[in-house]
């Protein structure tokens, strides 16, 4: 996936509206350094011209000199060079004389756009899968890209929690408790291009009236997405994973960047970050472990996600068929088809992501199907049990029903909650000012002043080895669900699957609610 830069007429056939709109910022001596034959800025914005972008601006410095990485040889044009040539597509460049000024070009593109907007630093290098993994997302989100590794001026730190980023840091705004850093390449859905054109010209004052310490000019991109995290703007965290996506700061860097990409086999990667992470120990390590053979499998067959899903509906219908008879082989078949109807519950999702073939209609599917197929079970297991022994379980099942929906509406509405939590934050204003340092809603987890800022920070430091996987395992996701479905069923009976189930699922609503009270306290 992704066209080769070097190949200037591998270009997207048509332009549409709804196509993003490029700002590269070429404001550093990186922008001009050689690389295959052009510059660093050449080489991005041929790859732009592969993504679904229909219109690049060049932000350059206007006292460079004649041919350097801010002025073009024939002089300042309306069209930039370096870019092939698109049906449709609109080349601008622009001069500016400082950080204040590269902030008001960003937000007059901003305000002017009908579509979303990226903004990128010119001296990155990166795979054009790790730009297509923002800028090619069907739903257009507000993201950035984000890798691991320590700190660096070019590689600002991040806080990333639920893959949003939470808080961002540059050489003013600090962070606390960083797990990420931040790779010079942002985007803006159309929704927030308004709060993100306010948020520029804020931050183009405070820079002007140099409040904002020694940030550099090489910063913009930092500063942006440090102002619409502290807007309230969710903004979605894009792991590189296997891919490489990094600025550099001298010839020697971008060589070695560049060498770096040519070790990495980019549809291998692309296929590596269609798998999810953050799952829970059962998906992680049974399913996603060798799942990428069946999406590959399913993308050469053009099967579509939700076309995968009713496939695994089927396979639940025939794991419940199998467990209504209730004796052992037939227990033993409907475990094996259950745990291939949660293989291919995950299947979809990494073919969604793969083949960026998202929709409303497929995430609803998703969710609505995977109560489906779990009730199914259920009543599969409870009839099979009536139809084998002289115990009745239906109560049991019924119960299972009950605390597991109960626990979905805990963890939904707790989830709406913070989604209209932050639209309203995003709507009345930054919450958080620009002009200071430090992130105010991290203070209270390293002070320990409270007790709910003490669990979070205890949940932080729970993030790492054995411990968070327990905590990914303590919930009983849905992997751990049917994982314990399956093995109770297959050794013992309807009844110890059912209070089992009951068992860990009250653990599971305790720890889940009390941590759910505890950050909203915080």
């Amino acid at each position: 996936m992704g066209a080769d830069p070097s190949k200037p007429g591998t270009v997207h056939e048509t332009v549409r509206e709804t196509d993003t709109v490029a700002v590269v910022l070429a404001t550093s001596p990186a922008a001009g350094l050689p690389c295959a034959g052009g510059t660093l800025l050449e080489r991005l914005t041929a790859q732009l011209v592969t993504l679904p972008v229909r219109e690049v601006h060049v932000v350059t410095r206007g006292d460079a000199s004649p041919g350097g990485y801010g002025a073009w040889p024939d002089g300042p044009p309306g069209r930039a060079p370096g870019l092939p040539t698109v049906d449709g597509m609109r080349h601008l460049a622009a001069t500016s004389d400082g950080l204040a000024e590269d902030l008001r070009i960003v937000a007059k593109v901003a305000r002017a756009a009908t579509s979303p907007v990226a903004v990128l630093a010119a001296d990155v290098v990166a795979h054009t899968e790790a730009l297509a993994g923002l800028l090619e997302h069907p739903s257009r989100p507000t993201g950035a890209v984000v890798g691991n590794g320590d700190p660096s001026p070019l590689r600002p730190p991040v806080r990333t929690e639920w893959g949003r980023v939470v808080s961002a840091g540059n050489s003013f705004h600090e962070v606390e408790w960083p797990n990420g850093t931040f790779r010079g390449v942002l985007q803006v859905g159309e929704a927030h291009l308004a709060g993100f054109a306010d948020v520029a010209e804020e931050l183009a004052d405070l820079a002007q009236r140099r409040r904002l310490g020694r940030v550099s000019d090489a910063e913009v991109t930092d500063l942006l997405l440090t102002g619409l995290v502290r807007a309230g703007v969710p903004v979605h965290a894009v792991s590189l994973r296997s891919l490489h996506c990094s600025r550099v700061a001298g010839q020697a860097a971008a060589e070695e960047a560049v060498a770096e990409l040519a070790r990495v086999d980019e549809p291998e990667a692309r296929l590596d970050a269609a798998i999810k992470t953050g799952d829970g120990l059962f998906a992680t390590f049974c399913v996603s472990s060798w799942s990428r053979h069946v999406v590959r499998l399913a993308a050469r067959l053009n099967l579509t996600p939700n076309a995968v899903t009713g496939v695994s509906v089927g396979l639940a219908a025939i794991a419940a068929i199998w467990f209504s008879d209730g004796h052992r082989p037939a227990m033993l078949v409907g475990a094996a088809a259950l745990y291939l109807s949660f293989v291919l519950d995950c299947v979809d999702g990494q073919l969604a992501r793969y083949t960026r073939a998202f929709s409303q209609l497929g995430g609803w599917l998703d969710a609505m199907c995977d109560r489906l197929k779990e009730y199914v079970v259920y009543a599969g297991l409870a009839a099979g049990a009536a139809a084998a022994g002289p115990h009745d379980v239906w109560p049991l099942a019924v119960a299972t029903m009950l605390l597991q929906t109960i626990r979905h509406m805990v963890d939904f509405s707790y989830a709406g909650q913070v989604a209209e939590a932050r639209a309203t934050a995003a709507a009345t204003g930054p919450p958080r000012p620009l002009g200071v340092p430090w992130d105010a809603a991290s203070a209270p987890a390293s002070g320990g002043g409270s007790g709910a800022g003490a669990v979070l920070a205890l949940s932080r430091r729970l993030d790492r080895g054995a411990a968070y996987w327990v905590k990914k395992t303590i919930v009983l996701p849905i992997g751990e669900r049917m994982a314990l479905i399956a093995v109770t069923a297959a050794l013992f009976d309807a009844r110890v699957t059912f209070v089992a189930l009951l068992s860990w699922g009250l653990v599971a609503l305790v720890y889940t609610a009390a941590g759910r009270i505890a950050r909203s306290f915080a």
